[in-house]
C-alpha cells in the first residue's frame, strides 16, 4: 500500500522544526515524546538538501518524516506496520503540502533494494516480559525481554540501504543496550557513536514495568529515570 502526498501549490515547506507542526495523534498511534524530539534535533543537524533521500522507519505520527520534508528534502519515505499510522502520516503530509511517500509494511521490508542518504528510526525498545507485541497499542513500544526485538533487525537491515556517506540516526533507551547497538553497527562497516544522551523521568509505560525491570536487575530499586541515547552511524565514502 503506497500513499504519496504531493505539495500544494499554495503551501510552503517548513523552514524549521517546531512541536507546533504536529496536531493530535490518533489513539493507537505513538504520539511524539522526548525520544521523538531528540531524534528530530539530531536530524536537523544533518546536511539536508532537495536531493537527500530520507527514510523514516516506523514513522508513527509522521513527525520525523515531516521534519525532513520541511527542511527541504524532496525524497522522503515513511514506513509503518500500522495502517492507522500510515493514514495519519499521509493526511498530515497532505494537509501541510509536504512531499512524503508513505508505505505500509514491516520495518525495512517495503524499501528493500533502495538507497538512502539518511535513515531515522524511533523503534519499539522497552524491555518487557514476553515477546514483541503483534498488534494493539503495545506495538509501538513492546520489544521483548531485552528490548532488542526490533533494534537488532534495524542494526542488521539498515546499513545495506545507506549510500556512501549516508547516515543512520537511531534513538532508544540505554536499558536496551547502547554498547550492543554500537557494536552491531560498527560490525556492519559504519562509524557509530552516541550523538546525544538525555536522562528523563519514567513515563507511564516504564513506571508500570518498574517491578519487573527491578526483578531482572535492569534498574535499581526505586529508580525513576532512564537515559535515552541517539546513535549516529555513518557509512564511510
Amino acid at each position: 500500500m503506497i500513499f504519496t502526498a504531493a505539495p500544494h501549490a499554495h503551501s510552503s515547506a517548513l523552514c524549521g522544526y517546531s512541536p507546533l507542526m504536529l496536531f493530535k495523534t490518533p489513539p493507537g498511534v505513538y504520539a511524539p515524546q522526548d525520544d521523538t524530539w531528540m531524534l528530530a534535533e539530531a536530524l536537523l543537524r544533518e546536511d539536508i538538501t532537495a536531493g537527500t533521500a530520507v527514510l523514516d522507519v516506523g514513522t508513527g505520527s509522521g513527525a520525523l518524516a515531516l521534519v525532513a520534508a520541511g527542511r527541504g528534502a524532496a525524497q522522503v519515505t515513511a514506513v509503518d506496520v500500522s495502517p492507522l499510522a500510515v493514514g495519519a502520516t499521509w493526511l498530515r503530509a497532505r494537509l501541510k503540502g509536504l512531499p512524503v511517500r508513505v508505505l505500509h509494511g514491516d520495518l525495512l521490508t517495503p524499501v528493500a533494494g533502495r538507497g538512502f542518504d539518511l535513515i531515522v528510526a524511533n523503534p519499539p525498545y522497552v524491555p518487557v516480559a514476553g515477546r514483541r507485541a503483534r498488534r494493539g497499542r503495545g506495538l509501538a513500544w513492546r520489544a521483548g525481554a531485552d528490548g532488542r526485538a526490533v533494534l537488532d533487525r534495524i542494526c542488521r537491515d539498515a546499513p545495506p540501504l545507506l549510500r556512501p556517506g549516508g547516515v543512520l540516526l537511531l534513538v532508544h533507551s540505554a536499558l536496551s543496550g547502547t554498547e550492543r547497538t554500537l557494536a552491531q553497527l560498527t560490525a556492519s562497516g559504519l562509524r557509530a557513536e552516541v550523538a546525544d544522551r538525555r536522562t528523563i523521568p519514567f513515563g507511564p509505560v516504564l513506571r508500570a514495568q518498574a517491578p519487573w525491570l527491578e526483578a531482572r536487575g535492569l534498574i535499581a530499586p526505586g529508580e525513576t529515570k532512564e537515559e535515552l541515547v541517539v546513535i549516529r552511524a555513518e557509512r564511510r565514502t
